[in-house]
């Protein structure tokens, strides 16, 4: 999500508990009255693939589960025993088949189409890096109070953001999780707010809590340092100031370290348990699980990939976490019948396919008690990229449109924000709107200490402002086609759920 991958790189009390077969329709595998019969190992003669196990959650059944995946001839690489997930390797092409017999397990499957070591393919949307005269014009245009290079940081005055800041800046007691690429927690508008006590790499479906190890591996990995400075880069006197730039931010890694950058669904899963584990109280979520843009549910390998998330971030939100998470950038309407996936699966050869999104998922999206986000430019009009939807959309934020040019220095409509090593670009996507909210509700968190999830979610929504749906219709990059439709009224539609958060009433 910007990040773009083709499409973008993603309250109450019930949600939070709900199990993935009363939210999604997930039915449970019978028990097998088949006596399990071990698999020789050497039978496993495919390429080596990661799957997730999902299963009851008492001991004893872990326990025999975890049996039956030695005699599969599977390698357990984690087990999360509060959510009865396991993470397993295995190279027999039938292990997944094999494992959805087993009396105890819910579902299982593989959780990508491409071995291991082997490496897919995204369309990542270029960075746009901050050049000496951009930078020289801003400084120029900073006011008193102003960080040097905020007159480019329209989306700030779009939320009250810097209005807010003299108010409340955020607590440092309340902590963002940022799973994605990696932060740069050495970067000098970053390093003030970072929390390495929360921060962990979670690439292998297990938690690596190494010093320095949540760390992009390289400056191309910059989305997650990004996002970070959106939320809290410091009001230092440096670069850009975040949202809320008092409160932490932390990273857990969880993208392929080399050039695709893919999310795989085991990353994520060790992602929402450590956030949940560690006191974090958001997270922002600016990406899809891959190697599906949409989960479908009959699919044995979705399904499965669907209940592992799913587990993990209502495990999350059980726990205090409020999770946030971007809608997409396909421009998708995912509250219709019927979407075209031609980027699935994204780490071997995509087939086009139709999907219902009702049935098909984005995740962690599109789960139950998550936010969903889409983004607005500097009109405060839904970016002509951002995926909408009445019913899903909850709040929307800033996330930059290139057709909506701000009157700054640079006339740049993107959102400006830290890179690795010292550095600052622009950026736009669903990815940076996602920030925006959950620095907003990192806000309200500062204000409303024991807010629950579903209440900062309350939040968030009666404090948004809703421009309602456009008077005629909409065309986004103004080609003159009709690019989507709103449906809705004034406080509740497609584009904006309940609208464009605010960050000074979030402190007010």
């Amino acid at each position: 999500m910007a990040h773009l991958r083709s499409r973008r790189g993603l309250a109450l009390a019930v949600p939070v508990v709900l199990s993935l077969t009363a939210s999604l329709g997930l039915v449970p595998a019978a028990a097998s009255a088949v006596p399990l019969t071990a698999r020789a190992t050497s039978a496993a003669d495919g390429p080596n693939l990661a799957y997730v196990v999902n299963t009851r959650t008492d001991h004893d059944t872990i326990e025999s589960v975890q049996r039956a995946i030695a005699r599969n001839g599977g390698t357990i690489i984690a087990t999360y025993d509060k959510i009865g997930v396991i993470v397993v390797h295995s190279a027999d092409p039938d292990f997944g088949a094999a494992m959805r017999a087993v009396r105890g397990v819910r579902s299982a499957g593989a959780t990508r189409t491409a071995p291991l070591s082997a490496a897919g393919t995204t369309d990542e949307g270029a960075v746009q890096v901050l050049s000496k005269a951009e930078a020289a014009k801003a400084e120029q245009r900073a006011t008193a109070g102003q960080e040097p290079l905020e007159a480019d940081q329209w989306d700030l005055r779009t939320i009250g953001a810097d209005k807010a800041a003299a108010i409340n800046p955020g607590s440092r007691s309340v902590t963002v999780g940022i799973i994605d690429t990696g932060v740069d927690d050495t970067h000098p508008d970053i390093a003030p707010n970072f929390s390495a006590s929360q921060s962990a790499n979670c690439v292998s479906g297990k938690a690596d809590t190494t010093y320095g190890a949540w760390r992009p591996v390289d400056a191309g990995h910059y989305h997650g340092t990004h996002v970070a400075g959106e939320i809290a880069a410091a009001r230092n006197g440096i670069g850009v100031s975040g949202v809320a730039p008092g409160v932490k931010v932390a990273s857990i890694t969880v993208a392929q370290p080399d050039a695709t950058q893919l999310f795989y669904p085991e990353s994520v899963v060790c992602a929402f348990v450590f956030a949940a584990d560690h006191g974090i109280e958001i997270t922002n979520n600016s990406y899809y699980v891959d190697p599906w843009l949409y989960n479908c549910m009959d699919d044995p390998d979705q399904r499965a990939i669907v209940d592992a998330v799913n587990r993990a971030q209502l495990y999350a939100q059980r726990k205090g976490t409020l999770n946030v998470a971007s809608a997409g950038n396909s421009n998708d309407d995912l509250d219709s019948h019927a979407l075209v996936d031609d980027s699935s699966p994204d780490d071997s050869t995509a087939t086009p396919r139709t999907v219902d999104p009702h049935e098909c998922f984005d995740v962690p999206t599109q789960l139950p008690g998550v936010v969903t986000v889409s983004a607005v430019g500097v009109d405060n009009t839904k970016s002509y990229y951002s995926s909408y939807g009445q019913g899903v959309i909850d709040v929307a934020g800033p996330g930059g449109d290139k057709y909506q040019i701000p009157d700054t220095p640079s006339k740049n409509g993107r959102i400006l924000s830290t890179l690795p090593n010292d550095q600052y670009g622009f950026l736009q996507g669903t990815s940076m709107a996602s920030p925006h909210v959950a620095a907003v509700a990192a806000l309200l968190k500062s204000t409303h200490p024991h807010a629950t999830p579903a209440r900062l979610l309350a939040l968030l929504k009666a404090e948004a402002d809703n421009p309602g749906c456009p008077a005629g219709p909409y065309d986004g990059d103004g080609d003159g086609v009709v690019d989507a439709t709103c449906v809705g009224g004034k406080h509740v539609n497609g584009f904006y759920g309940s609208g464009v958060v605010d960050a000074l009433r979030a402190v007010k």
